[in-house]
């Protein structure tokens, strides 16, 4: 019994410390977009994409070169590799154009559809099934952020091209998770983060051109947006994800991601000035009742697992996660 306890001790020490790197993870991410509005008016899109992946896959290799991870076997790289090229590549280029032609209230809202493309991708290629509170919880979310949308608007969806990006950049996000995941049984967080990042600079070599253009004219400010973009958001943003997704299913880690949005509107007012419309803050409320309802584990789960002698056998490993 006191084997039993203390391994769910340690397990839901483990959940705590995932829950805590997901949300350093999705704070990161919400502050990106304020450094994005703000090197973006210097930097091209493409360029852009292409520095802060570079500072991040430099920051992230020196870490692993330090701590001499160990590389993946080959059977992850295609997984690593396709990751690269959707979530690190495909997803910051087609977002960074998306926000040239439709608004940001409106691109948080058509690449928020990504948490729901997660929740169904999992259960059909990872087996996590559909549960009903994470499901409803990101239904929840979704409603909250189109509140944040709506309320943020200033074309709406006339910018039709725009928009085919945001549901682009959406598709590459949720793909990318799923492609990560597994990646995630085969080597450390860290590692994977640095590869899949690596990926995503090579990917957008075609912009370097334009960034050695853009670097020649930038203000300071927009170089110290541009490393702040690399070294936080990218770096240590993505590789907090990682060692959260490792810990919990894709389908609540990709709920999680619904507080960027609030956190965004909270940053851009707090650093740039920017006054949230009212309809912004009952939108944020939904996204914390969403994230809370699809993060919460069934409460009786631990107790169950104590008071079952046969849950685990002495060599055998305890698994406290939920779905």
């Amino acid at each position: 019994m006191t084997t039993i306890s203390s391994r769910v001790a340690a397990a839901g020490q483990e959940r705590l410390l995932a829950l805590l790197a997901a949300l350093v993870a999705v704070s990161l991410w919400a502050s990106a977009f304020v450094g994005i509005r703000s090197a973006g008016r210097t930097f091209a899109p493409g360029a852009l994409a292409l520095a802060r992946l570079l500072v991040g896959a430099v920051a992230l290799g020196a870490v692993v070169a330090v701590r001499r991870e160990s590389l993946p076997p080959r059977r992850s790289l295609p997984r690593l590799i396709g990751c690269g090229l959707l979530w690190f590549g495909l997803y910051n280029l087609a977002l960074n154009e998306a926000e040239r032609h439709v608004d940001a209230g409106t691109a948080s809202m058509l690449v928020n559809i990504g948490p729901l493309l997660i929740v169904g991708l999992a259960a059909a290629f990872l087996g996590e099934g559909l549960p009903g509170r994470v499901l409803s919880g990101c239904l929840v979310s979704f409603a909250g952020v189109a509140l944040i949308g709506v309320a943020s608007a200033e074309h709406g969806l006339q910018a039709a091209w725009g928009a085919v990006l945001c549901l682009i950049a959406a598709l590459a996000y949720a793909g990318g998770v799923i492609l990560q995941k597994p990646a995630l049984d085969q080597a450390s967080a860290l590692t994977v983060t640095w590869l899949a990042c690596t990926v995503g600079a090579v990917t957008c070599l075609p912009y370097a051109a334009s960034l050695v253009r853009g670097m020649a004219a930038a203000p300071a400010s927009a170089i110290a947006w541009t490393v702040y973009l690399g070294l936080a958001p990218t770096a240590i943003g993505f590789g907090a994800w990682a060692y959260a997704l490792a810990k919990t299913s894709a389908g609540r880690m990709g709920a999680t991601t619904y507080l960027v949005p609030p956190l965004a509107v909270l940053f851009g007012w707090l650093i740039l000035g920017e006054v949230p419309p009212v309809l912004a803050i009952p939108g944020g409320l939904l996204c914390l009742a969403g994230v809370a309802r699809a993060r919460r584990g069934p409460a009786t789960q631990a107790a169950k697992l104590v008071s079952s002698r046969s849950a685990a056998g002495p060599g055998q490993k305890l698994d406290v996660r939920s779905s």
